[in-house]
């Protein structure tokens, strides 16, 4: 059974007859990591792996919210004292609230929602649901809003309700996504440029290997590493006043302020300079069909993420090191690390054979086999029925 079919189902159990159905997409990243609250570039697109829902107004100025991963119903008012107590609920109820404080109105609704995003993989099933729902309230009540305040909303419910504060790349991969693109972000200004990607056609494929690990130091170590960027870029401005965000920087004004800084900061803040230039390296080898090249800048942002960001572990290490000794064209830890996937750059010849490594050797070593997702890249934010 199809989502779309299963979630139908619960909603004419919960709600009966027929409402509207939106959906909106996980995301992976191909490149350009930890750069998007640093002002830098992002190289995402939009995937095959999503969010539905089935929604429609009640004509109340209440919310009942059915997930049927969950198989939980959440009945909620719009005003601010009304949050949910269940964490998935206040995704729904951030976005509600971020979409009033923007002008547009909210009216009650019933819905039905589904996922098949794998959590805690890395993919970004948070600003799937984010984007689904901010798509449809805005479509429902017809608010207007284009597609980058809808970005913005995602990531304001999770800076406001979610306690993630998070840059702007996952919220806005899932409303700009488009099938057979990546899209080049400049996470300062949000100017965007769509790359035309179909691996396929050069021979090749992206394959994420899910670790099926979450070490839990990863919230709080994901603040620490965005404080270490701040006090770098307030070291480099004494100096360069001009320079607004890391992404501004260049690595001579980095070693300017070396003696100044922790080692540590230092260390973050040299990992993101070097991965803000990489994006765009791999945009221009791939404007030349160049896979070879995008595959090598992804084991250097790997070596980075691992060495001088210091947010892989054990297991993706293993993982991208199994990548590189079967001559896989490109890997790299994806996502905020110390777990979830490596992304992959595969020649087609070598697929089977690299998969087959991969499950067997990191059980063999883990206790666990990891899980396997082959990457389309698809739409974002859409309604579908």
């Amino acid at each position: 059974m199809d989502i779309q079919t299963r979630i139908h189902q619960k909603f004419t159990e919960k709600f009966g007859g027929r409402g509207s159905v939106f959906a909106s997409a996980g995301r992976i990243n191909l490149i350009g990591e930890h750069t998007d609250y640093n002002g830098g570039y992002v190289f995402p697109g939009a995937i095959d792996k999503g969010i539905v829902t089935e929604i429609r107004l009640n004509g109340t100025e209440r919310v009942n919210l059915y997930s049927a991963d969950y198989d939980a119903c959440v009945s909620f008012g719009l005003e601010e004292p009304d949050k949910p107590a269940e964490a998935w609920a206040c995704y729904v109820f951030g976005v509600c609230r971020e979409t009033i404080k923007r002008g547009g109105k909210v009216a009650g609704f019933d819905a039905v929602f589904a996922g098949d995003v794998p959590l805690g993989a890395g993919l970004s099933s948070s600003a799937a649901l984010e984007s689904c729902f901010a798509f449809a309230i805005n479509e429902l009540n017809h608010n207007g809003i284009d597609r980058f305040e809808l970005a913005r909303i995602g990531q304001s419910t999770e800076h406001n309700y979610c306690g993630v504060k998070c840059g702007i790349m996952d919220q806005f991969a899932s409303c700009f996504g488009k099938a057979g693109c990546l899209i080049r972000l400049n996470c300062k200004t949000l100017e965007h440029k769509y790359f035309p990607f179909d691996p396929s056609a050069h021979g090749y494929r992206l394959v994420l290997v899910d670790s099926c690990v979450k070490h839990e130091l990863a919230s709080s170590a994901y603040n620490k590493r965005r404080l270490s960027c701040e006090n770098a870029i307030a070291a480099i401005r004494k100096n360069h006043p001009e320079a607004g965000t890391l992404s501004d920087c260049k690595r001579l004004w980095l070693e300017e302020v070396r003696g100044e800084i922790p080692e540590e900061d230092f260390l973050r803040a040299e990992y993101v300079i070097g991965e803000v230039q990489r994006v765009l390296d791999v945009c221009d080898a791939l404007e030349r069909d160049d896979f070879e090249t995008a595959g090598e800048m992804m084991y250097q942002t790997h070596f980075g993420l691992s060495k001088l960001y210091e947010v892989s572990c054990e297991e993706l290490d293993f993982l991208n090191k199994l990548a590189r000794r079967m001559d896989v064209t490109g890997s790299r830890v994806m996502g905020g690390g110390f777990g979830g996937c490596t992304i992959n750059l595969v020649r087609e010849e070598l697929y089977q054979p690299f998969v087959d490594a991969a499950k067997s050797r990191f059980e063999a070593k883990f206790g666990h086999a990891p899980k396997i997702y082959d990457v389309v890249i698809s739409d974002g934010a859409r309604q579908i029925a």
